[in-house]
């Protein structure tokens, strides 16, 4: 399926019903959309999947439809967190058909969308964000135009770290080789949505920013920004999809330190490989990839212990329960220099 997990399809989906299938979460890792990288982080499949879980959970009791079926255990059943008492790395969930656009001459033709019914991934992402970290794409889009002040709802240049007023809403294909945001009217005529589609799936995702950071913040957690995924149901309802609140769809931030794998990313923007990441980006935004000369190198060994403590740390915290036996975040973090 991508880079971080496998899906195991057990009931494939069609135009009329949802389909069943596995989410295998690994511990595997991505950064700037490439795809599996060199290395592993011990546990973090199984904390990715028990992170989500507790979200979905929580949403279901809401009244936010999601896909969300349970978490698989040795004995392959699905079964409720509070039937488990172990972490698992498998998650049950309804599928929905993907519908690719189609590439031609080098652009992205999304006509499949206009009279696709329901059951299929919207094929778009939907980012919060509730500061503006360092790095943030956002001042990029600012500098280089893509992006305006009035767009954000600000009257002035924002400054990295700088935690605003009230959330704003982002949103990007999902589906492309390298993820391009779009305009909100952009968006919803390539997916073929409705404008009351567009503000209910808005609205969804103020209300999963909303309860990300209302459980975070007493871990003290500052819940930086994040994105969700949607679909539609067979009745062409919307649905939440793929996992979300975890430290690698979510930017966590304790007391200046990153508990995201904004951690890892650090890292490798120091390196040649990023470098030549970017420029083969701006050269072709399809093929970029066929471009880059250089392997990324592997984490540095101390750097991918702290990253493996803190992905199960967070899992045990945001969850409640002790399902790692990893030290808690303050612990893990509070001796860094940048927390202090």
């Amino acid at each position: 399926m991508g880079s971080v997990k496998d899906l195991e399809v057990l009931e494939e989906p069609s135009g009329e019903r949802c389909g069943r299938g596995r989410f295998h979460f690994s511990d595997r890792y991505s950064v700037f959309d490439w795809g599996e990288m060199p290395d592993r982080i011990e546990g973090k499949g199984a904390a990715l999947c028990m992170i989500g879980a507790h979200f979905f959970e929580v949403l279901e009791s809401m009244g936010v439809r999601n896909h969300y079926l349970g978490v698989v255990g040795d004995d392959g059943v699905a079964r409720k967190l509070e039937e488990v008492d172990r972490p698992c790395d498998v998650m049950e969930v309804k599928l929905v058909r993907v519908l690719r656009p189609a590439v031609s001459g080098g652009a992205y033709d999304y006509s499949v969308y206009r009279e696709a019914g329901g059951n299929f991934l919207i094929p778009l992402e939907v980012i919060y964000r509730n500061s503006l970290p360092e790095g943030s794409s956002v001042f990029r889009r600012l500098k280089e135009g893509s992006l305006r002040l009035e767009d954000l709802g600000l009257e002035r240049f924002p400054e990295p770290g700088e935690r605003l007023e009230r959330p704003i809403l982002d949103v990007s294909t999902k589906l492309e080789s390298t993820d391009r945001y779009l305009g909100w009217e952009e968006a919803g005529e390539m997916a073929g949505l409705s404008e009351e589609e567009l503000r209910e799936m808005q609205e969804i995702t103020l209300r999963v920013n909303e309860l990300i950071t209302r459980t975070v913040e007493p871990l003290g957690l500052a819940n930086q920004d994040g994105k969700v995924e949607f679909a539609f149901d067979e009745e062409r309802k919307l649905m939440l999809v793929d996992v979300l609140g975890t430290p690698d769809e979510c930017r966590f931030e304790f007391r200046g330190v990153p508990v995201s794998k904004e951690m890892a990313r650090i890292y490798y923007r120091r390196t040649d490989w990023a470098r030549e990441v970017e420029a083969a980006k701006k050269e072709d935004g399809v093929n970029w990839k066929e471009r880059v000369r250089l392997s990324p190198p592997g984490l540095p060994a101390d750097l991918r212990k702290r990253i493996t403590l803190i992905y199960q740390a967070c899992c045990n915290a945001v969850t409640g329960r002790r399902y790692f036996d990893a030290p808690p975040l303050p612990e893990i973090l509070g001796e860094l220099p940048e927390a202090r």
